[in-house]
């Protein structure tokens, strides 16, 4: 197994865009497609839903697009769930719950250098789904080794899935929530978290990542068992240097960093221009290359990528848009300045 890098492009999945079409043409223009994730377009596209199917106690809410969870239908629906424990293509996507996923699948992708999909991670899920009592069910001690152990069979299945259209498929889990777990409010602390987020990885296949647009903490992060991380590099430039040995010595073993360089926010994109961007990446990797990290190892082991997924502006998916080109642009000029093909 051997992940791309080499500053080819990629991106997160969350997309603003109502039509598959244009969604699917934008993803395919990167170097490493993706299926884009559409809430804008249908409910069902939405992340926390899709990782929801088939999650005994969920209650979904389509007419006011809420997601919750009941304990009383939890216990109620488990056996008919543990049922089909062994039968993965209960654990997949169905169409029903992502049109784009399926239509994703109907492509041609075995060219491409690597392809990848996503699923929305245990912590985030857990932090997001309340129950009755309004009670995320992360802090539920019965519910949460069910999720994890859920959560790790839904990662696997579209994996295998992927893996049939590319030999270099990747998943990433999206676990925008893990930055709160070392919120003394929380309920649940990094001592178990690490082993939660342990267990989960030794249940799935690799290549295996998580991606997050927040800002972890980055040794604890970084210290877990996986082949790729993506990072939000535009907004934590004045933090990541704090943890410089940690990004050393997760490329060194082998990992690759997705560096989220290009804002799709209208005001940061507007402000940045192509050399400002560039500016901010190879800054970041001097301080890198100071601290004794391999120059040829970390462009080896580095993709690039918008900084942030974007459902808020106004222009739609506008600045996205031209997220994506100014992401290429920036690829193809970085590329030819280190010979990288």
């Amino acid at each position: 197994m051997t992940l791309p890098g080499n500053l080819m492009t990629t991106a997160m999945a969350v997309m603003p865009h109502t039509d598959i079409d244009e969604a699917l043409n934008l993803a395919l223009s990167l170097d490493i497609p993706f299926w884009p994730q559409m809430p804008l377009y249908s409910y069902y596209e939405d992340m926390y839903v899709q990782a929801a199917e088939h999650f005994p106690g969920i209650i979904l809410d389509l007419e006011n697009q809420t997601l919750r969870f009941s304990s009383e239908k939890f216990m109620a629906e488990l056996e008919e769930t543990l049922a089909h424990f062994e039968e993965p293509e209960y654990f997949d996507v169905s169409e029903q719950y992502s049109a784009v996923y399926h239509r994703f699948l109907e492509l041609d992708l075995k060219d491409r250098p690597a392809i990848r999909g996503q699923l929305e991670g245990p912590v985030s899920f857990g932090f997001y789904i309340k129950d009755e009592n309004d009670r995320p069910i992360l802090f539920d001690d019965m519910v949460r080794p069910f999720l994890y152990e859920f959560m790790s069979k839904r990662v696997n299945v579209q994996l295998s899935r992927l893996k049939e259209k590319n030999p270099n498929a990747f998943m990433f889990i999206d676990e925008p929530g893990m930055q709160f777990i070392f919120s003394a409010l929380s309920g649940y602390d990094d001592v178990l978290a690490r082993e939660d987020i342990n267990h989960l990885f030794a249940m799935i296949d690799r290549p295996r990542g998580i991606h997050l647009c927040g800002n972890p903490d980055w040794d604890f992060l970084l210290g877990f068992d996986m082949d790729i991380v993506s990072i939000d590099l535009y907004t934590n430039a004045r933090v990541l240097p704090l943890y410089k040995h940690a990004i050393i010595n997760f490329i060194e073993r082998g990992g690759v960093i997705v560096w989220g360089i290009v804002p799709t926010n209208i005001e940061p994109f507007k402000k940045e221009t192509h050399q400002t961007l560039i500016k901010l990446l190879e800054d970041t990797w001097q301080g890198l290359y100071d601290a004794g990290l391999d120059r040829e190892l970390l462009l080896s082991r580095s993709l690039l990528s918008p900084a942030t997924c974007c459902l808020i502006n106004p222009d739609k998916q506008k600045t996205v848009n031209l997220a994506f080109a100014s992401l290429r642009r920036l690829s193809e000029t970085l590329r030819e300045r280190y010979q990288l093909g």
